[in-house]
């Protein structure tokens, strides 16, 4: 008897399971109120403007303008894919390099940009994230 509903089973299994059909683009349909993608836009809208903390590091001060930028010139040309930013806090001309979000990556870059610029060092700061691209389709 046993023997027979195992059979049955492995018989009707095949026959009830569901398959693609050769027409199936792979593609998936969200259907969703209109108000979920209002609040998620929301969302992205405040965060935007959200300042992030993080760490970057402070390869060059001094009361110097011309100096600063050349120092930041050499960085740029050593390092192309790293952002670089000049700001001013009397009475001194700040280079600080990098958006890093854990002090970890932060470190690393900092043990590699010590070999151009051997005073440099950590420093806290906002930082900017790169921009996403939405895949969201509407």
């Amino acid at each position: 008897m046993k023997h027979l509903l195992v059979i049955l089973f492995a018989v009707a299994t095949p026959y009830f399971s569901f398959s693609q059909s050769a027409n199936d683009t792979g593609k998936v349909q969200i259907i969703q109120d209109q108000k979920i993608s209002e609040l998620l836009n929301k969302h992205i809208e405040i965060n935007s403007k959200a300042p992030i903390k993080g760490y970057r590091v402070k390869i060059h001060f001094g009361s110097d303008k011309n100096q600063a930028y050349e120092v930041k010139k050499k960085f740029l040309e050593k390092f192309p894919d790293v952002p670089a930013y000049a700001k001013y806090d009397q009475p001194n001309f700040n280079i600080r390099v990098g958006d890093f979000r854990t002090k970890l990556e932060a470190y690393k870059f900092l043990k590699e940009a010590q070999v151009d610029f051997p005073s440099a060092f950590l420093v806290q700061d906002e930082i900017e994230l790169p921009k996403l691209e939405s895949s969201i389709i509407r």
